[in-house]
């Protein structure tokens, strides 16, 4: 366990993110988590590993002396070719304040493992989470998942997809509820534009083009009986605010509770660096439903 030291950052190089907002971004947030100095009462696991692949790690942000504390499992994005674990530590000191665990899973990331890599290794982090919960004072059967952009879109998948979640060794009674944000939520496009984020999809995300549905969340809606609390910005992209959209009105016909929250003034990185404010409405709502959860 590291205590309450700067991370030594030696992260591994990635390919250029596609586009300039994304570059801003991620410097943002990177930049955060390098001069983070994080309160004596919070304690770190870093780079616990759930695989052999170096990508297979995440971290826990928990409470010194915390016990049996609900635990909020948190994925980055990138477009499932980019992005570090480390883009999410920003969240630690407001989401340990809320009296519970952060953890911040990576993967494997395309095009050198292609979909359904990140969802593979998504389903093992949360079971060896599960399995691991008292080894840093989470509660195993109080689990929370979110994710912004690709890690969005993730976290919903293991939600929905129930048949993989079991086979995995997670039982749908540990999960409580499901806060994706800004996830790409249909991965279907007809005719995407050459050069397009949609062509990228296929082009260096997929293992398979016909498996585009089988990866997209908003296919796996029938009888979800998890609460999913879906948010975007109001200015995030069109695919993004379309694919919720869709996605919120399937919901609406399963047995579990949902709603869709659209953020005003909020683009689709602003969704996430936003959480730097700890009276986000997004907070609010993860406090709101661990409340209604109490055991």
């Amino acid at each position: 366990m590291n205590r309450n030291e700067h991370h030594p950052f030696a992260l591994p190089k990635q390919p250029p993110l596609p586009f300039e907002a994304a570059q801003t971004y991620e410097e943002t947030v990177l930049g955060w988590a390098k001069s983070q100095s994080l309160p004596p009462e919070i304690a770190v696991m870093r780079d616990c590993a759930y695989g052999t692949d170096p990508q297979q790690r995440y971290d826990v942000y928990h409470r010194e002396g915390a016990h049996n504390a609900p635990i909020l499992v948190f994925w980055h994005g990138g477009g499932w070719t980019n992005g570090y674990k480390e883009y999410v530590a920003f969240m630690a000191p407001i989401v340990v304040r809320l009296g519970m665990v952060l953890v911040t899973p990576g993967y494997r990331l395309a095009p050198a493992h292609r979909l359904p890599a990140a969802f593979e290794d998504s389903l093992a982090a949360v079971a060896h989470v599960i399995r691991h919960a008292p080894d840093f004072g989470g509660r195993g059967d109080q689990i929370y998942l979110a994710g912004h952009s690709a890690g969005a879109h993730l976290a919903a998948l293991v939600v929905l997809r129930r048949r993989d979640a079991a086979r995995a060794g997670i039982a749908l009674a540990a999960i409580r509820a499901c806060l994706p944000i800004s996830g790409i939520m249909d991965l279907h496009h007809p005719e995407p534009a050459a050069a397009s984020m949609e062509e990228r999809i296929y082009t260096m995300v997929l293992n398979d083009a016909s498996e585009d549905a089988l990866m997209s969340p908003l296919c796996w809606t029938a009888g979800n009986p998890i609460p999913m609390w879906l948010s975007c910005g109001d200015s995030d992209s069109a695919r993004v605010i379309h694919s919720n959209r869709r996605m919120a009105a399937l919901l609406a016909r399963q047995p579990g509770p949902s709603r869709l929250h659209v953020e005003l003034g909020l683009d689709h990185f602003a969704t996430h660096t936003g959480l730097r404010n700890p009276a986000a409405p997004w907070y609010g709502r993860l406090a709101n439903l661990m409340k209604d959860n109490q055991p």
